[in-house]
């Protein structure tokens, strides 16, 4: 990360503190799990005689129609991981229910390469979000219809630069980017933009999810998400999306090794029974543990305490995060 984005994530995280700071009283009230995030598809395939352009999109071809194709079905897996991965130990509790509900408000579709521009520090053509943004007139889908995500479909093949996900609102940017506040028209609601490569699957889509939820829950207590839910490596504790309680390297999904984990009945002091386990319990598979992660966040109903006050539904800062800012909600009560 250069010096100048380094200064720009002081900065957002500078001015969205002291935003917190003049809130002043109960607003917008959190509603009840589950809560609803409305989606926008924005999707970009530079097309050439009904051709993916690979002089464009770098390194995947094909015909156009396959490619909508593929876009469709991973978009609903994509849905399918984040809602089952949202009931508090659903792989266990038959009748957990999820936090979160997504729903497709729209999808816009642009025959040509995604816009671009030269960022300082990046070597490729970065993704040009406040052209692309201002495009699809972002404001009237965030203020007026309620729009929480985009979901933006792209190519990337070495030939275009961009952020996993990306926020903009009255709160900063609480993203995994550069934190710049100049990338995305700001408006009067939050709203992230998740930035996906066609070339891939459901489970780099959802990795992307994953990145946003541990950058939010990790701005919003460090001590209790990263050092006590996520622990240090080799410790036993849940580890994040990179790293499964038995990792030793980033992507170490199939590691298999043993290790003694609380994975499965983590409490913030640590005074859950721990398993024995290796990858096998997630089928030594990407999206596999990435649903099991997000199962074991703290859900709705999660009766869990920390230093004798109850913990909250952490998904909320995923599907209600302007009410739960609004209302200066923690992952402690």
């Amino acid at each position: 990360m250069t010096i100048l984005s380094r200064l720009n994530v002081l900065l957002a995280s500078v001015a969205a503190f002291f935003r917190s700071l003049f809130q002043t009283g109960p607003k917008l009230p959190v509603p009840e799990p589950p809560f609803t995030i409305s989606v926008l598809l924005v999707s970009y395939y530079p097309v050439k005689d009904g051709l993916i352009d690979i002089s464009v999109a770098g390194d995947v071809d094909g015909p156009l129609d396959e490619m909508r194709q593929h876009v469709a079905q991973t978009t609903q897996r994509v849905i399918e991981a984040l809602e089952e991965g949202s009931r508090y130990h659903g792989y266990k509790d038959p009748n957990a229910q999820p936090s979160l509900h997504y729903e497709i408000v729209d999808s816009l579709e642009f025959l040509e390469p995604v816009p671009t521009y030269s960022k300082p520090g990046q070597h490729l053509p970065w993704a040009d979000y406040n052209v692309i943004m201002e495009r699809i007139n972002i404001r009237q889908w965030v203020e007026e219809r309620g729009v929480k995500e985009v979901w933006l479909w792209s190519y990337s093949g070495g030939r275009l630069g961009g952020w996993e996900s990306n926020m903009a609102g009255p709160y900063g940017d609480i993203s995994n980017s550069d934190r710049d506040p100049t990338d995305l028209p700001g408006l009067s609601r939050t709203y992230t933009v998740y930035h996906y490569n066609y070339q891939r699957g459901p489970s780099e889509a959802t990795e992307d999810h994953l990145h946003q939820i541990e950058a939010t829950l990790r701005e919003i207590d460090y001590d209790l998400f990263w050092k006590r839910f996520v622990g240090a490596t080799g410790e036993g504790r849940c580890g994040w999306a990179h790293y499964p309680p038995n990792a030793v390297r980033d992507y170490d999904w199939a590691n298999p090794t043993f290790i003694e984990t609380d994975i499965e009945d983590w409490t913030p002091a640590g005074t859950g029974q721990k398993k024995r386990m290796n990858c096998e319990r997630w089928n030594c598979d990407s999206l596999t543990w990435f649903i099991f992660w997000m199962h074991n966040l703290p859900g709705a109903n999660n009766g869990l305490t920390y230093q004798g006050r109850p913990l909250t539904n952490w998904w909320a800062f995923i599907g209600a995060f302007d009410e739960a800012m609004a209302n200066r909600m923690r992952l402690v009560a």
